[in-house]
């Protein structure tokens, strides 16, 4: 435990210089931009717009480079992103109304893929060249080619256009109306987490029933490339000499899959699953796009088509950031699977 302990403090405080350099990175890409362009960052309002010299002047954009690099540094530590031109409004602002779409997606989309992918992984390799591999491993093959915009359309067509029983969107008119209403409470700004605190099962059913095509979209896709890994992962583990010498001892078929195989197995998944996640959490394009879900994968295209540069960098900068959390995290989950890697 004490082992355990000292790794993930040695990994957090690595991360702070990882940090350091996503900023820097970010920061040192922004330098290819005007200090007319770069002074966007700073406006927080339609009339400061009009002042961009005055900006230049205040925040040093035509100081030399650590100068501007420590001032930008302190802004965003303080929460100044700018304004965000394509929404008209600060990019903070931005990003508290926009991150609910996402996340509520990545919250129901990401263990369903990791679990589905895992499970079907394991049956595949245990049931190799028998009919549930066969079945799996054409699923795999199947929803890794499909592109995810064309899967998204054919699910749209077939159960909004066709059955109009999943709609896209958040949510309907008449739950829209209900959570705009006055005696509404608003906890985390998820429609299905606040429709359970507000006692308010129709705005649950309802935030489900917009969610359930996305989710089944990014679960056909994701899982596919989860199931893989896992196939090929377990399939080595079987075959290894720790597993033979179980089976010798007359350990039981179940446990030495479940307690020796699938736990040795699961440390490749856990790196794509992370990447997966960290994915979904950031916001995902095409499929926001296609189910008209303000997200910020969403706002990301529609600001990088408005040039607006602000909301562009900001979201670079977020994406960084998620991305390495997801992969401490991960190091993490490593640790707890395989001591050895804690003990290095």
């Amino acid at each position: 435990m004490a082992g355990m302990r000292t790794y993930i403090i040695r990994r957090l405080l690595l991360i702070i210089p990882t940090l350091i350099g996503v900023s820097l990175l970010i920061f040192i890409v922004s330098m290819a931009f005007t200090p007319e362009e770069r002074a966007a960052l700073y406006v927080t309002s339609p009339k400061a717009a009009k002042n961009i010299q005055r900006i230049i002047k205040k925040y040093g954009l035509d100081q030399p480079v650590y100068k501007q690099y420590f001032t930008w540094l302190h802004n965003v530590l303080r929460g100044n992103l700018g304004f965000s031109k394509s929404l008209s409004i600060p990019v903070s602002r931005a990003f508290t109304e926009l991150w609910p779409g996402s996340v509520e997606i990545a919250i129901y989309a990401g263990p369903l893929l990791v679990i589905t992918g895992i499970i079907l992984g394991k049956i595949s390799a245990v049931h190799r060249d028998e009919l549930p591999d066969h079945i799996a491993r054409v699923f795999a093959i199947v929803g890794w080619s499909l592109p995810t915009f064309w899967s998204a359309i054919v699910l749209l067509a077939i159960f909004y256009g066709a059955l109009g029983i999943f709609p896209p969107g958040r949510l309907g008119p008449e739950a829209e109306t209900i959570v705009n209403s006055p005696g509404w409470r608003q906890y985390t700004s998820l429609y299905t987490i606040d429709a359970i605190l507000n006692h308010n099962l129709f705005v649950f059913v309802d935030a489900l029933r917009h969610l359930f095509l996305p989710v089944l979209n990014l679960v056909i896709v994701g899982n596919a490339g989860i199931m893989r890994v896992m196939r090929s992962s377990m399939l080595e583990e079987l075959n290894k000499e720790y597993i033979l010498a179980a089976r010798s001892k007359g350990v039981s078929e179940k446990d030495v899959i479940n307690k020796y195989a699938a736990k040795n197995a699961l440390i490749p998944v856990i790196t794509l699953a992370g990447v997966l996640v960290a994915a979904l959490m950031t916001g995902l394009v095409i499929t926001e796009t296609v189910f008209e879900i303000k997200g910020l994968g969403y706002w990301a295209a529609h600001a990088a088509t408005q040039l607006d540069f602000p909301a562009v960098l900001a979201f670079a900068l977020f994406s960084g950031i998620v991305f390495v959390v997801a992969n401490l995290l991960v190091d993490i989950l490593y640790a707890y699977l395989d001591p050895r890697i804690r003990l290095g």
